[in-house]
């Protein structure tokens, strides 16, 4: 599974993001771009010692500075159905289209005017 579908499967759900800098986030995901940037909300951010916490209403997080990612096991079942109900569709359109290209060529080549395509028009 990408892991970009997977965030965005997790929209509005509570996870976690642990940081190259062993500092740890935790808050509910917000928002996720092709570059693994995360926006979220209501944090609560743990430095590396354990120790030391700090609340923030909003939070950015680099995508390049993100070590790991946990969340709630029912996203990542949610995420695996979106994405196999995903790969079927696919496959049943492209059948489909296979379908139409067949019967397509199959009727353009009884058709009269041979190679139509490739005459200049005057």
């Amino acid at each position: 599974m990408l892991p970009l579908f997977l965030l965005a499967t997790a929209k509005g759900e509570p996870i976690q993001v642990e940081l190259k800098n062993n500092v740890t986030i935790n808050g509910y995901l917000v928002d996720c771009d092709s570059w693994m940037n995360l926006t979220l909300e209501n944090v609560l951010e743990v430095d590396a010692t354990g120790e030391h916490f700090k609340k923030f209403p909003q939070f950015y997080v680099h995508g390049v500075e993100i070590k790991g990612v946990r969340m709630d096991e029912n996203i990542i079942d949610r995420a695996r159905q979106k994405e196999q109900r995903a790969r079927n569709w696919n496959n049943n359109n492209n059948s489909n289209n296979n379908q139409r290209r067949n019967y397509n060529n199959r009727y353009s080549a009884n058709s009269s005017g041979g190679n139509r395509g490739n005459q200049r028009q005057r």
